[in-house]
């Protein structure tokens, strides 16, 4: 079945083709051609049919009829990896070397008109380290991984472009042409905007004069659709008008990326582009699409493409709907040998060579935190060692040399760098995975202040800083957790980290790793299979997008602070700006403190607003919240929004837990109850949460002299926060081997997340539902249905008070709020006796989950009060 429809090169499209992707037949080792694949997935991938991932040779063979009209026939691969040779009714036509590119073979003299063509095709991959295969470790794109084709041209024919957009509406090509006689005619036509120019010496240049150009960004992603022609060949082509660069800006003069002239805010994220069904081939021409809408929903405007050469198709979708897309050249593992420099270098330019004219890539990076490009060397005690040699690192500024060279109108970065070892780059940018706000905020402020002109940090020996911007390129908290973050909540940290990047002029960007779960990192927006994750910000009344707005307001705060009631509190608030459109306006601040009291209901304590002239870009001051804490026990939220007139621009806030005393209640921590029945007891966060794995029951004697007004009361309730509990491969140690499994490695996509000890899945669109019985002595009073086991942002008291950052321990876990009332019945049996048990009773296999004061979001415990 076909699933790869569209032409495969978008930017670049002839009429006349025909599809090969499908059915082929295929065998292993020797050309039996005794089983079937589904091309153009690779034959390790479960969409190929043959599911058997294994280096050496496969063998493909298909038979084709075809008679078009054009004079020549071309056969085309998407890409082949690594190594491949090509026959045609029997007879080699064609080899190629390099697994991301796009190559043609032309068939013409051997190409039957009436019946049968023949195509076999071998295609080896050995895994060998001196080849480019990035991060292939999680799933191994081996043999044909992008669509085969066969197209037309007439004899002389268009062969390749560049096109160059000015602001001006200046729009030039340059045309490489074969077969056409000098004087030729070639020409453009982008509806009444045309140009033509006559061939010379195999080349043509064409320059339109656009009037009034619409400038292409990713908020309006304005494209010219129309076609280049030489005689009878026609390529249907677009162009979007845009600059990329950088500029100094802001009363602090910091240097920016600059789009169309003015600086902008990169909102990136990194793309692994991997599948479980296909690998590094999306399944269909519509997954594409549907992946630039993704990232578009949440805010996103740029996505880092990790050292794979993307499809075609998925960068003409980023062109179309609009994303920018920073390229990253598959690295190789092994040592840089000369020959293994030169077959790098090759390839690097094939693929800058394929992409240079999508006006979403606006930058190039060359390699990615130095791998490959370590020589290994013996030391004087006969261990082992690794350097990266100053050889080599003339080579990487050859290597930037070479792609600058080629391509002037984009960003090009050496070496994306975890090292410190930048040497000749457009931007300064880092890596950092770290968890904790106080952390974080240390590692961010270390790098702005040492990032400057001249300076030697995060640049290998030799080399300086030059006036470039400084962005990150990499963050997050999963490598910042001990063993990996496993499967964890990332909506606390991620809050936090892009107030942090956004009080830092000097950054103009970040890039968050990642877009989706991959096989041994859970830090996606979303799920593997693309399904969504909650990030709980409706806590805030915000989403994703606020925190990726290109005028921001925050707080120089912490995420949550424990305070006292009555205690006064100081925000200073800052503005960050990187769009001229309210530039001088004077903007409101519109805020409010929420007590948030799961017993008497919510309710404001306080609440005003700040005029902040909004005053350039960069970052600014924007004046100061003064609150005073309610006399209160638990949870407040303090919120803001930036408005415009009657434009909501952003929302943000922070949250306090008011260290008080609650009166008038009688409150059990469920650390003091007592277990029975469950396949086991867990005890979280401090002790503050507690857990059943399994049916079983939590039980506690009450004394009802403990309970104000008990004796008279009409009604009495028992007021919780509970939620089910999902058991993990973790939580039974003695069944893992050795107690604990490493998923720092890329172990494939069928490893178990839950056997990291960090792990407790973020909300997302599957729920663990179960049963909560609440009896008292023994008599069911109520059951309650739970929906789930979320953990996200709202679990705030289970984010706060998490006892290390280096380890997670449940974090952002929290329940729902139950609040029961004792039956009047057994109300009145009850006032004659000095105690009663209270049970709480998890009935299914779901398991059961009490959060006491200092855990989950609410900040109750369990309370029983009489009214």
């Amino acid at each position: 079945m076909l699933t790869k429809t569209m032409y495969p090169q978008p930017d670049f499209a002839r009429a006349e083709w025909l599809n090969l992707n499908g059915e082929w037949e295929f065998s292993f080792d020797a050309p039996a051609y005794d089983a079937k694949i589904n091309v153009p997935y690779p034959w390790g991938s479960p969409l190929s049919g043959i599911d058997e991932s294994r280096d050496g040779t496969g063998f493909y063979r298909r038979a084709v009829e075809w008679n078009p009209a054009g004079a020549r026939i071309f056969l085309i691969f998407g890409a082949v990896d690594y190594t491949c040779e090509v026959k045609l009714n029997g007879d080699v036509i064609g080899t190629h070397k390099g697994g991301y590119a796009r190559f043609e073979i032309e068939v013409t003299d051997k190409w039957n008109r009436v019946g049968d063509n023949v195509i076999e095709v071998s295609a080896t991959d050995t895994g060998a380290r001196n080849q480019t295969y990035g991060k292939q470790g999680y799933g191994d794109a081996r043999g044909i991984w992008q669509t085969v084709w066969l197209e037309a041209r007439p004899a002389a024919y268009i062969g390749d472009f560049a096109v160059v957009t000015k602001l001006d509406g200046t729009v030039t090509y340059d045309i490489d042409v074969v077969g056409a006689a000098d004087g030729a005619l070639v020409t453009a036509e982008f509806g009444e905007i045309t140009a033509s120019a006559k061939v010379s010496d195999g080349k043509a240049k064409l320059v339109l004069n656009v009037e009034e150009p619409a400038l292409w960004t990713p908020e309006e992603p304005n494209l010219y659709e129309g076609a280049l022609k030489l005689g009878d060949d026609t390529v249907s082509t677009y162009f979007g008008i845009r600059e990329i660069g950088t500029g100094v800006f802001g009363e602090h003069g910091h240097r920016y990326i600059t789009l169309n002239g003015k600086p902008y805010y990169i909102n990136g994220v990194l793309d692994q582009s991997f599948n479980p069904q296909g690998f590094f081939t999306l399944p269909s021409d519509d997954d594409c699409k549907e992946e630039i809408l993704r990232l578009k929903r949440i805010g996103i405007n740029m996505a880092r493409i990790h050292i794979k050469a993307e499809e075609p198709v998925k960068l003409y979708f980023a062109d179309k709907l609009g994303l920018l897309i920073m390229e990253d050249i598959p690295c190789f593992w092994g040592e840089p040998t000369a020959e293994t420099r030169v077959q790098y270098e090759y390839e690097m330019m094939e693929q800058i060579r394929r992409d240079r004219n999508h006006p979403s890539i606006f930058y190039w990076v060359v390699f990615n935190e130095t791998w490959g490009l370590f020589t290994n060397f013996k030391k004087e005690d006969g261990t082992n060692g690794r350097e990266y040699t100053k050889e080599t690192a003339e080579w990487v500024v050859d290597c930037w040399n070479k792609v600058k060279a080629y391509d002037p109108t984009r960003l090009v970065e050496d070496n994306s760098v975890c090292n410190r070892d930048h040497t000749r780059t457009d931007v300064n940018t880092w890596h950092f995975y770290s968890n904790g706000y106080t952390r974080v905020k240390e590692v961010v402020d270390n790098f702005c202040n040492t990032a400057y002109i001249g300076t030697q940090a995060n640049y290998k020996e030799g080399y300086t800083m030059e006036d470039v911007p400084c962005m990150n390129s990499e963050c997050g908290n999963v490598w910042g957790i001990s063993g990996n973050a496993g499967e964890s909540d990332i909506s606390w940290q991620y809050k936090y980290m892009m107030n942090e990047f956004r009080l830092h002029d000097k950054l103009c960007g970040f890039v968050f790793t990642e877009f989706h779960d991959v096989v041994n990192e859970f830090n996606g927006y979303y799920k593997l299979d693309n399904s969504d994750k909650d990030f709980g910000y409706d806590l805030y009344g915000m989403s994703l997008r606020d925190l990726h707005s290109q005028d921001y307001l925050g707080a120089d705060f912490a995420p949550m602070t424990t305070v006292k009631p009555g205690e006064t509190v100081k925000l200073p608030m800052f503005g960050s700006s990187f769009t001229d459109e309210r530039h001088g306006k004077t903007l409101t601040g519109a805020w409010m403190l929420t007590v948030k009291d799961p017993i008497d209901g919510d309710y404001t304590a306080e609440s005003g607003t700040l005029a902040i002239e909004w005053k350039g870009y960069g970052t600014f001051d924007a004046g100061e919240i003064e609150v005073e804490m309610p006399e209160h026990d638990g949870v407040a939220l303090l919120t803001w929004s930036l408005i415009d007139g009657d434009e909501l621009i952003m929302s943000n806030g922070v949250v306090f837990d008011i260290d008080g005393e609650r009166e008038g209640v009688l409150t059990i921590e469920p650390a003091t109850l007592c277990a029975s029945g469950f396949k086991r007891d867990i005890a979280a966060i401090q002790g503050s949460k507690r857990s059943g794995l399994g049916k079983g029951e939590f039980t506690a004697s009450v004394n009802t002299a403990d309970i104000a007004g008990f004796a008279d009361a009409d009604n009495v309730h028992i007021v919780l926060e509970a939620a089910t509990r999902e058991p993990m491969t973790h939580d039974f140690p003695s069944e893992t081997e050795g107690g604990k499994v490493d998923i720092s490695y890329m172990l494939g996509y069928r490893c178990d997340p839950g056997a990291n000890t960090n792990s407790f899945k973020q909300t997302d669109e599957v729920k663990y539902p179960g049963t909560l019985e609440i009896l008292v002595d023994g008599e069911v009073i109520d059951t309650v249905h739970l929906i789930d086991c979320p953990a996200d942002s709202r679990g705030t008291l289970s984010h706060h008070y998490q006892p290390v950052d280096n380890l997670l321990d449940e974090a952002g876990t929290y329940g729902q709020l139950v609040d029961v009332r004792i039956p009047s019945r057994i109300l009145m049996k009850l006032q004659e006796k000095d105690a009663f048990t209270l049970t709480f009773r998890g009935a299914e296999e779901s398991g059961l989950a009490l959060f006491g004061r200092k855990s989950g979001r609410y900040g109750i415990g369990i309370v029983i009060f009489a009214e």
